[in-house]
């Protein structure tokens, strides 16, 4: 088949070019595959190439000084070719999946169709020789580029249920490609769910951060819950009702393209706090995550504060924590231009304001009180005991309502006074 002319322009690195020129001068095959070619047709640089051949494993392990057996038992062998990491994996077919995850069984094959019959979707089962010029297209990738559809390689309900990660990868691909589902693609979906719910959590993950970033992540989370993969993994959204379900992807689709961010414009108006926290355990995300979405579910309706003095504005900045206050106010703006657009000029005056108080860095843990811990036991004449801590939570609670009480000698005045009135 003719190389179409965006592959021709396709600024493929030398040393894979080198390790395919090099496979094809000891007689195998030798081609680019997967999303590199897709990525290729679109006009879009890949992140990575991989490179597919007849050779077996060791044939790979001879032709090339320096090699790392990486996954070899199912034909793949990394290529050093200086400072870059080439992936060169056998043409194989695959036995019965009894897991929803892995092949019972990888058999090596000569014939490149064979190879890329086992792929997931069209638009990932073609196969470019750049070298000779050379694009192996059996399943149609080609024309469902062009159309910009999502469609199984064969039976769709056969790869379903191979790899139970499919189907959530076909939502992903669309919304993250701006495509649509194929038909018969698309209706598999709901009959191999039970094929999904084998897959670990943090595969979902990563698929569902990658969908949510997305430009269209409103559409793709709306497809997740017409197909009933949302129902397995994120049921608080599943089975919202119908508007509450809008206008949370409304609100996670116009935030900045931040997980953490989007993740707590989605789920601020659905669950509180502590179901944040078991969603994003449940999804595995690191603690780090799941701690600020939390905080940021906890935090995100600012516009309950338009209004509010000074005193109660710092408190919120305590809470949130000045390094949480830009993903805050972007969390509360989506949401109120999702549910509330009609109050976005007064919360916008509200985010001024928290800004312009942020930026003064004003007093608001004990960690910026003008006294340390010595020095409060010092003005109290006691050790270490619980009246320290008291009168630090007096002193924090006193900077915040007026910051510049915020020194030494009118620390230890308010001390004093803090005594006396305890009758100590």
């Amino acid at each position: 088949m003719t190389t179409p002319a965006s592959l021709l322009d396709a600024d493929v690195p030398r040393p894979v070019l080198d390790v395919i020129a090099r496979l094809r001068e000891l007689g195998h095959a030798a081609y680019l595959v997967g999303g590199c070619v897709r990525d290729s047709l679109r006009g879009v640089h890949p992140k990575d190439f991989d490179v597919a051949t007849s050779a077996l494993p060791e044939e790979v392990q001879r032709a090339f000084r320096k090699v790392i057996p990486t996954g070899i038992q199912h034909g793949t062998v990394t290529v050093l070719a200086g400072s870059t990491h080439v992936e060169v994996t056998t043409f194989r077919s695959e036995g019965d999946y009894h897991d929803g995850r892995r092949p019972s069984a990888v058999s090596f094959e000569k014939d490149i169709v064979k190879d890329l019959s086992r792929r997931d979707f069209t638009m990932n089962a073609m196969a470019w020789n750049p070298v000779g010029h050379e694009l192996v297209d059996p399943f149609g990738g080609q024309e469902d580029l062009k159309a910009r559809l999502v469609r199984c390689v064969g039976s769709a309900i056969e790869r379903f249920s191979e790899d139970g990660l499919r189907p959530l990868r076909a939502v992903r691909f669309a919304a993250v490609l701006d495509f649509t589902l194929d038909p018969d693609t698309q209706a598999a979906i709901p009959a191999t769910l039970p094929v999904f719910r084998k897959v670990a959590h943090e595969r979902v993950r990563e698929e569902f951060v990658k969908l949510l970033l997305s430009k269209r992540a409103s559409f793709g989370l709306e497809l997740l819950a017409d197909t009933g993969l949302l129902d397995v993994f994120l049921p608080e959204l599943a089975r919202a009702d119908a508007e509450a379900a809008r206008l949370a992807r409304t609100a996670a689709a116009s935030a900045p393209a931040d997980v953490e961010i989007r993740l707590a414009a989605l789920l601020a108006d659905l669950v509180e706090p502590q179901g944040a926290e078991e969603i994003g355990v449940r999804l595995k995300f690191p603690t780090k995550v799941i701690e600020r979405v939390r905080l940021l579910v906890g935090l995100a309706r600012l516009e309950a504060h338009v209004g509010d003095p000074d005193p109660s504005l710092r408190r919120l900045l305590a809470k949130a924590g000045l390094a949480n206050i830009e993903a805050l106010t972007a969390v509360a703006r989506a949401r109120v231009q999702a549910r509330s657009p009609e109050r976005l000029a007064e919360v916008e005056v509200l985010i001024g304001r928290l800004l312009a108080l942020a930026a003064s860095k004003p007093p608001l843990t004990s960690k910026d009180l003008a006294l340390n811990g010595g020095a409060i036991m010092a003005a109290l004449g006691v050790g270490p005991s619980p009246i320290v801590g008291e009168a630090t939570r007096f002193l924090v609670e006193q900077v915040l309502d007026e910051p510049s009480l915020n020194a030494p000698e009118k620390l230890k005045e308010l001390l004093g006074s803090w005594m006396k009135a305890r009758g100590s």
